[in-house]
């Protein structure tokens, strides 16, 4: 027996997180199901056109619902991954919706001046995307030197960066990046050559489009970038160290103000990469003055935090709170019942994680 129990291995982090995000997840069906009875919404009919409009029927085919999905979930994962990073770094961001806005706003600047010389539509999808993530550093970036030489609460910076994000955008949208010939309050459609281009055959789906387009790889690709980043190299340790005890990393004369730096450009860039893969991946191309992105940054804070701030875990929280999402569209469009509930279950999830894990630690510490 005590053989056994030498050679038996530890069960590996990543998958004791998405188990850890998974139980999550089933909690938050319970907790949905308690709020639709709490409502008086019927609990079976409700979960079923949640389970319809998040993964598809036998009935309707699944290939539309599961491609909508799945676009929802990729900026929303990748601004959750940009939370893990921030934060595990000891930073506790809230400006991924700034960054994600400021990615989308300096692609659509870049499609404008691009579209004016004789480029390449492929080149122009490249210069986009990096300009994209460029912005979005230099916006967390900007955020990481206010805390670093003016001692500057990250949670204030971004919080304000969310705002002026927005109003930068609206200004140029409703100014020189507006659309041409027209009265509308968003910038030009993009051509069909520099959009992402939609990886299922319509013939797949009845003939009917789908969504799910080619910035969907790139956003699960950047996904295990983010892990190996974190938790395979120097890096990637050094930034762990300084989030888990900022006088330990001092100690080990770990660069501790440009590694905030650093944490936070990074965590800008992997955010706006999400802005600018939500904005090549829509139908136009277009950038709203107003509404782009809905609140897809400030719900990546609660997917991260049920994901145990590890890439595995967000995009597990990620695929739910996407198909959440969908589900609760198709449960207003063929109920009437609000898809405001999702909000309700968010930060109920939210409430109930904290008080969890503040009850662990409260456990732990009396125990010692």
């Amino acid at each position: 027996m005590q053989t056994e129990a030498r050679t038996r291995r530890p069960v590996p982090a990543p998958v004791r997180i998405i188990a850890l995000a998974a139980a999550y997840s089933a909690g938050l069906i319970v907790l949905l199901a308690v709020t639709f009875a709490m409502l008086r919404i019927p609990v079976p009919m409700a979960l079923k056109q949640l389970w319809v409009g998040a993964v598809g029927s036998a009935d309707e085919g699944h290939l539309y619902a599961i491609s909508s999905t799945l676009v929802e979930m990729a900026p929303l994962m990748l601004a959750a991954l940009s939370v893990c990073i921030a934060w595990r770094a000891g930073l506790f961001s809230i400006g991924a919706q700034g960054q994600i806005l400021m990615g989308a706003l300096a692609a659509t600047a870049t499609a404008r001046i691009a579209s004016a010389a004789p480029i390449p539509a492929p080149l122009i999808t490249f210069m986009m995307l990096v300009t994209g993530v460029a912005a979005g550093a230099a916006w967390g970036a900007l955020a990481g030197l206010m805390r670093v030489k003016r001692g500057v609460q990250e949670v204030i910076s971004t919080i304000m960066l969310n705002y002026t994000a927005l109003h930068i955008v609206s200004w140029l949208v409703l100014g020189p990046l507006r659309a041409r010939g027209a009265y509308r309050t968003e910038s030009d459609s993009l051509p069909d050559g520099i959009l992402f281009a939609r990886l299922i055959p319509s013939a797949w789906s009845d003939h009917i489009q789908t969504s799910l387009h080619a910035g969907v790889l790139l956003a699960l690709f950047v996904c295990p970038l983010v892990y190996i980043y974190m938790f395979r190299t120097s890096a990637g340790f050094q930034l762990r160290v300084l989030g888990a005890n900022d006088e330990a990393a001092r100690t080990a004369h770990y660069p501790a103000d440009r590694l905030k730096i650093s944490a936070m450009a990074l965590s800008g860039g992997v955010a706006a990469l999400g802005g600018v893969i939500q904005l090549l991946g829509s139908a136009t191309g277009s950038l709203s003055a107003a509404s782009f992105s809905g609140n897809t940054g400030f719900t990546a804070i609660p997917a991260a935090l049920l994901g145990g701030l590890h890439p595995a875990g967000a995009f597990v929280t990620s695929l739910f709170f996407a198909g959440l999402t969908q589900g609760c569209r198709n449960l207003e469009q063929n109920t009437g019942v609000s898809s405001v509930v999702i909000y309700v279950v968010q930060a109920a999830a939210v409430l109930a994680v904290v008080g969890i894990r503040a009850f662990r630690q409260r456990s732990e510490t009396e125990a010692s």
